[in-house]
């Protein structure tokens, strides 16, 4: 099958899910991206500070699959941030994926408290992007008012923004944002998988295990995560799941065969607990934080 893709505020399409590799080992990476590139993924997404850029790479090359049909996205963690630095992180990951061009490279947090570096690192990004070494640049983890600070001085708008997005923490306010922007709204933990969300008391329950979502998953017959994908997908948004258990990546990969009902969109909406799991967009950035990224 052809994968559904959006289009890019540039005119570069991008798949509509990709595998995400995010916890995931080196030693794992490599056949998680083998498996779903054979089930038919072609968008990986990676970061320097995943440490498995090098694995990722090596998969997509052992597919035999050509280089302009796998979306390779990653990231560049703040300690390598700056304009200098962030071309360096370019050259880094570069070298370890085993590409020239790199499709799409994203800021990989806002790093408030040290912004006039992370302005730095996305000038070099916009330079990267001018010169033909990345297809398209964005951000992750941005908040509106992050956002803001960025566009008051880039020249180029962020073609997609990463944030933590699921069921239970939607992020309606930056969703509004980038629409309003022309930025692509991305999901990482796009099922709630990798975090546990506080109940009442000491109660805790996890997306996976919610019943309104168990319950229209089990009337068009698919899983919950499923489910969860698909409510993602066809509200808009770029979904990357992550596993590396093989059923699980082809389970994941299953989603287009079904549409849920406006009632089921609505119905899933209505589980935004506004609270998130992941870190902090706003947080402090520490010197353990900017913990350096190996050469290639």
């Amino acid at each position: 099958m052809s994968l559904p893709a959006f289009t890019l505020n540039n005119g570069v399409e991008i798949p509509v899910l990709g595998l995400g590799v995010f916890q995931s080992s080196p030693e794992e990476t490599t056949a998680a991206v083998a498996e779903a590139l054979r089930v038919g993924y072609r968008h990986v997404d990676t970061a320097a500070a995943y440490g498995n850029e090098r694995e990722v790479g090596q998969a997509i090359a052992a597919s035999g699959l050509p280089r302009d049909e796998v979306f390779i996205e990653t990231k560049v963690w703040p300690s390598d941030y700056g304009y200098d630095e962030t071309q360096h992180a370019f050259d880094k990951a570069a070298a370890k994926l085993g590409v020239e061009q790199i499709d799409l490279l994203i800021l990989h947090q806002a790093a408030v408290s040290m912004f006039d570096r992370t302005i730095d690192a996305y000038r070099a990004l916009e330079t990267l992007l001018r010169d033909g070494k990345v297809r398209a640049i964005g951000v992750s983890n941005f908040t509106p008012a992050a956002l803001t600070r960025l566009l008051d001085v880039a020249s180029v708008v962020p073609a997609v923004n990463q944030v933590e997005l699921h069921p239970y923490h939607a992020q309606k306010d930056v969703q509004q944002a980038d629409s309003d922007l022309g930025i692509l709204t991305q999901a990482w933990s796009p099922i709630g998988g990798i975090t546990f969300y506080p109940g009442f008391g000491d109660e805790r329950r996890s997306v996976l295990q919610d019943p309104a979502i168990a319950e229209i998953a089990a009337a068009h017959g698919k899983s919950p995560a499923q489910t969860m994908l698909r409510w993602g997908i066809q509200q808009g948004r770029s979904v990357i799941p992550k596993s590396t258990n093989p059923e699980r990546i082809a389970e994941n990969f299953d989603v287009f065969d079904f549409e849920l009902a406006a009632e089921e969109l609505g119905r899933i909406d209505a589980l935004d607990t506004g609270v998130r799991s992941g870190p902090d967009p706003d947080r402090v950035f520490t010197e353990q934080m900017l913990f350096p990224i190996p050469e290639a």
